[in-house]
Parts: C-alpha cells; structure tokens; sequence
C-alpha cells in the first residue's frame, strides 16, 4: 500500500525516493552511494544547485577538521617538548640529590644513631622516674 506525501508523490512503495524524483537505493560497500535521477519529476538545475550547496557545506567542514587537527598536532608537540625538558630537569635534579647524599650521608647516619640513643635515654630515664 503506498501513500501520497505533501507533493503529491507516492511514499512507502520506494523509501528511499525523494519528493523530487532522486532516489537512493542501498548497495554492498557502505561507503558507496547510488543515485538515480528520475528526468520526469522536479528541476534537476535545483537539485544539483542543492547538492553543490551541501559539498560546500562539507569541503568547510573538513578545511575546519583539518586545521583543528594541525593545531590540535602543535600543541601535543610543544606539550612533549614542554614535558622533554622537565624529566632532564628532574634527571638532573635527582643526580645532584644522590651526590649530595653519598657525600653527606655517613654524617646523616651519625646523627640519626644518635638521635635514636638520645630518645631511648630519655624514655628509660622518665620510665625510671615514674616508677619512685
């Protein structure tokens, strides 16, 4: 059973068909698109103007992506550079802090072993008084 549109044209028999006699029908390759142009119904002059608006349209589109993903390309870039030079910073950093600490650090030792007597002193000691 088909049904008439606004135009006046037959809809539901072909769905893929426009009001003005293009028609679309599926194939294989989903990228591949088919179109039959139907001479009897509607101004092709429109309809190729309509379809040149629309790869305007869309050659726009894809000028916008392109640039978008140029800039988007550049600033990955810089932000590697930027993160480049900050694991050199902390590699550099690090090695300093170990020289430090290898020339430092029997002294540092020293002090720790200490401090640890002086505690346990101290804890015996108010251990003993508490106890009187």
């Amino acid at each position: 059973m088909a049904n008439l549109n606004k135009g006046g044209n037959f809809y539901g028999a072909d769905p893929y068909r426009s009001r003005e006699g293009l028609s679309t029908r599926a194939v294989s390759n989903p990228d591949e698109i088919q179109l039959r142009i139907d001479p009897i119904h509607g101004d092709l002059d429109e309809e190729i103007s309509g379809l040149h608006s629309k790869i305007s349209r869309l050659k726009n589109v894809a000028q916008e992506i392109e640039s978008e993903a140029k800039f988007q390309n550049d600033f990955i870039s810089q932000l590697q550079m930027t993160m480049i030079k900050a694991q050199a910073g902390v590699k550099n950093n690090v090695r300093r802090l170990n020289r430090s600490i290898i020339q430092q650090g029997s002294n540092h030792l020293i002090h720790v072993v200490m401090f640890a007597l002086f505690c346990f002193f101290v804890v015996y000691l108010w251990a003993k008084m508490s106890r009187r």
